[in-house]
This record gives structure tokens, sequence and C-alpha cells, in this order.
């Protein structure tokens, strides 16, 4: 059955649909992995800040986390936008011309998916400066050269747990990254037809 669809429709069509199912497919895991990482270790973050005693000090805190975490928000949205690249695909594959999408449609899709992906990325570097410009201050202020550590305020150290979140912002835009490049792959494949 495949066989004899694939014959009765245009090499173009057949060639757009192909890239469309198999690039919507690993981009979206790309993304699914790295978004569930990302979401695991902000978790982790937010649960860690809230048990400790001084977290107003933390860089995990305030402005930076909380992009990130929508810049992650808008991950997932970006995987589920790859997942209907795949079902487009599969679309554009109908024997039934009224089901097929129109190339007008495909290209909208394309467009949502670039500004998905940029107003994504453009948040989430947003976050990555506060995190950065905050750890900065941070190791700026501790004591220089010799002197010793004072355990009675932990906070003011550049900890692990702080390039943890800017680990997992870093993993965010990789995801980002990976959306973007594939919704431009599409678009190129699209206009080459």
């Amino acid at each position: 059955m495949n066989s004899e669809l694939d014959y009765t429709l245009p090499p173009a069509v057949r060639r757009i649909s192909s890239s469309f199912r198999l690039t919507g497919w690993i981009s979206f895991w790309v993304q699914a992995v790295l978004a569930v990482i990302s979401s695991l270790v902000l978790m982790f973050a937010l649960v860690n800040v809230g048990a400790r005693s001084s977290a107003s000090n933390n860089p995990g805190t305030g402005v930076g986390l909380t992009l990130a975490a929508v810049g992650l928000v808008a991950v997932y949205l970006s995987a589920y936008w790859a997942f209907r690249y795949t079902v487009l695909g599969r679309r554009l594959r109908s024997r039934d011309t009224s089901k097929r999408p129109s190339p007008k449609d495909a290209l909208q899709a394309l467009r949502i998916g670039i500004i998905i992906s940029m107003v994504g990325m453009l948040v989430t570097l947003f976050g990555g400066q506060a995190l950065i410009g905050s750890l900065l201050a941070k190791a700026l202020a501790q004591p220089q050269g010799g002197t010793l550590f004072v355990p009675g305020n932990i906070n003011q150290y550049v900890e692990a747990f702080d390039i943890f979140i800017v680990q997992a912002n870093t993993n965010t835009l990789l995801a980002h990254f990976a959306s973007l490049a594939a919704t431009l792959w599409l678009l190129r494949t699209v206009n080459r037809a």
C-alpha cells in the first residue's frame, strides 16, 4: 500500500514529507531529553533553594531561575511543535488531497516553530546572563588570596550547586538551538521544492 501511495505522490511531496517526519522526530527526541534533564536539575535547584537559610544570596533565585524556567517551558512547547512536524509529514502523504496541507500551511507551521525557538532562546539567554552575573558578583565578593574560610555565611561562596543551575540553562539553550536548526532545515527543504 505504501509503495502504491508513493507512486501517486509527486517526488517533491514525498521528499518534503519524509524530511518533515524524520527531522520532526529527531528534533522532538533531542528536545525531550534535554528538557527532562534540565527540568530535573531545576526542580532540584528549587528544592535546594527552599532548604537554604539565606536563599537571597543564591544566584539560582530570582530573575535568573525564573527566566530559566520560562525558557524550559518554551522547550516543551517547541518539542510539541516538533511532534506536529511529524504529523504534518504524515498528512502530506495522504491520498486524499483535501486532507493534505497546502504549502502555505507548511510554511506557517515552520514560521511558528522559528518564533517559538527564537523567543525561548532569547528568554533563556536572559536567564543565563542573570545567573552568570549573579555568580560573578558572588565570585568578586569572595575573599581573595590566602584568607581563611569563614563558616558563618556559606552562601557568599560560589558553590557547585550554582554551576549546576548554569548547566541546566545551557541544556535548555542547546534544546532551543536544536529546534531552530531543525526548523531552518525544514524551511530549506520546503523552499527547494
